[in-house]
């Protein structure tokens, strides 16, 4: 049983190998053509400006919780119970709204996000529009990224169609963007 199981596998992988070289192969580096394209370092940067501001509100927001914190700590003996009470409220009911804020601004599908749609979705279909026009007009069977979770231990720069990309998008490849 074991014996079948390995010559199974063995038999798989040389298919797979086998059906692979068939294959013509090229792969492309997504972050270098999103760096050439003016458009989508722009809304980079816009977002980067967007997320930097919100997040210094945030900060800015708990420095307001931190202070009244210390402040009710320093009063604390002082208070009755029906003034400590509505200064623990005071502090609990910021804190959440602050949650809230964060939520709202860089939670899943919070404000952040949808600015990020609404910025780099239309590149980025651009550049996905462009790949699979180079694939099929130099008959390419798989494009793979190398600027993605694929990790490349070797990779032939002849394979490499990331100024093809660029091209085909309408802009000049600059080799000093080459990571």
């Amino acid at each position: 049983m074991y014996m079948k199981r390995i010559v199974f596998i063995m038999a798989f992988v040389a298919l797979s190998v086998s059906a692979a070289v068939a294959q013509r192969v090229a792969y492309v580096d997504s972050e270098y053509i999103l760096r050439h394209i003016p458009e989508y370092v722009s809304a980079q940067k816009q977002l980067d400006d967007l997320s930097t501001n919100w997040q210094e509100e945030v900060d800015k927001q708990y420095g307001e919780i931190e202070k009244l914190y210390k402040a009710y700590q320093n009063d604390q003996v002082l208070l009755n119970d029906d003034m400590r009470k509505r200064r623990e409220d005071e502090i609990v009911n910021k804190e959440r709204q602050v949650k809230e804020f964060q939520r709202q601004k860089f939670g899943f599908e919070g404000d952040l996000y949808k600015e990020r749609l609404r910025l780099v979705k239309p590149v980025q279909d651009r550049v996905a529009k462009a790949i699979q026009d180079v694939a099929n007009a130099q008959g390419l069977d798989l494009i793979l990224d190398k600027g993605s979770e694929v990790t490349f231990l070797y990779a032939n720069p002849k394979l490499d169609k990331s100024n093809d990309i660029i091209t085909k998008l309408g802009f000049k490849a600059d080799p000093s963007l080459v990571n």
